[in-house]
């Protein structure tokens, strides 16, 4: 499957599985939303169970918060991630808080879905990477899959959690992997060789809060999530360094222990991401490395990051953090003296 179908399918199943789960929002029920993720369900599920909305965000999520109050597990898709302001009050002051304000009496099991980052020519308002002002709020999780397989099983997860989840799907994956070379041959997930993208059809689940290893290094540790993850295999490649390459999976819950490990065992930490570098999720995870593996570090933490700027629509492969900024950071922690 590509991340499109495997989004799909846990969609599919969950429908299957609970009556209380729906899913709504712009386009979602009878065009099968933008990108096709909800394609075919109305038409399986019913009118009742995955339908249009309004074009109002702040309104889509607020009627989630409902939802979940009264016992459903609403499923509601934001079109892009860039339109999801609108909604964050609601998301912050509302859904964030309820379980913590009624003493547990309420909770809000809600999935928010949203296609987010750049890499497809969006320009600044179908581009961005909001990732870092959501796992800032405590009482939201906030989950990023970098291949099919993580897509569906993490998507299951939140469905079945009890708490608010900001589900970010990097876009530029949908349809296959992406290694930050806009001259290279595109490839789609059915013929990349990666094994995530191997889906099972009926119901499984990958937990929040688990990072996946995916390369074993001694040199150096690469921290990368969403499109970054693959980012980073070419990075390293064109490195030559001996670097781990860690995918958070999810940011909130963060799997500290697993970024520990590592960073103690190589020495230096390069951070990958493609939000702006100011007060991007970067920041925190320099400060936690920082704060638990100070003795063990043999180079000053960097982070390769999208520039303080707007995400330029002519301009996009000069903003957007490749492979070739990731090997020289990776060049200059291992040089470090």
């Amino acid at each position: 499957m590509n991340m499109i179908q495997a989004l799909n399918s846990a969609l599919d199943v969950m429908l299957g599985r609970d009556e209380d789960v729906l899913i709504f929002g712009e386009d979602v029920g009878y065009f099968g939303g933008v990108f096709r993720v909800t394609e075919g369900l109305q038409a399986k599920h019913g009118l009742k169970r995955c339908f249009d909305a309004p074009l109002t965000e702040g309104g889509i999520i607020g009627s989630a918060i409902g939802m979940g109050a009264y016992g459903l597990r609403p499923v509601p898709e934001i079109q892009f991630a860039d339109y999801i302001l609108p909604a964050y009050d609601q998301l912050v002051s509302e859904a964030a808080r309820l379980r913590y304000r009624s003493n547990g009496e309420f909770w809000a099991p809600i999935t928010v879905r949203t296609p987010y980052g750049g890499g497809i020519f969006g320009g600044q308002t179908h581009s961005q990477s909001p990732e870092a002002i959501f796992a800032h709020v405590t009482g939201l999780k906030t989950v990023i899959p970098s291949n099919p397989y993580d897509a569906k099983g993490m998507l299951i997860a939140s469905i079945e959690s009890n708490d608010p989840v900001v589900f970010l799907e990097p876009k530029r994956l949908y349809n296959g992997p992406f290694f930050g070379r806009p001259d290279e041959e595109l490839k789609t997930w059915a013929n990349s060789g990666d094994p995530s993208a191997e889906v099972p059809l009926d119901h499984y689940s990958v937990p929040l809060g688990q990072a996946a290893v995916l390369r074993e290094g001694r040199e150096a540790t690469v921290l990368a999530y969403g499109t970054m993850v693959h980012v980073a295999k070419a990075g390293i490649d064109d490195s030559g360094v001996d670097a781990e390459l860690i995918d958070l999976r999810s940011i909130v819950p963060l799997d500290i222990d697993t970024i520990v490990r590592s960073v103690k065992k190589t020495g230096r930490c390069v951070i990958l991401h493609e939000a702006s570098r100011f007060g991007g999720f970067g920041g925190e995870l320099s400060a936690l490395v920082q704060e638990r593996c100070f003795d063990h570090l043999r180079a000053p933490i960097a982070r390769v990051c999208g520039y303080d700027m707007p995400y330029p629509h002519a301009f996009e492969w000069d903003y957007f953090p490749g492979p070739i900024r990731l090997a020289e950071a990776l060049k200059t922690a291992v040089e470090y003296r």
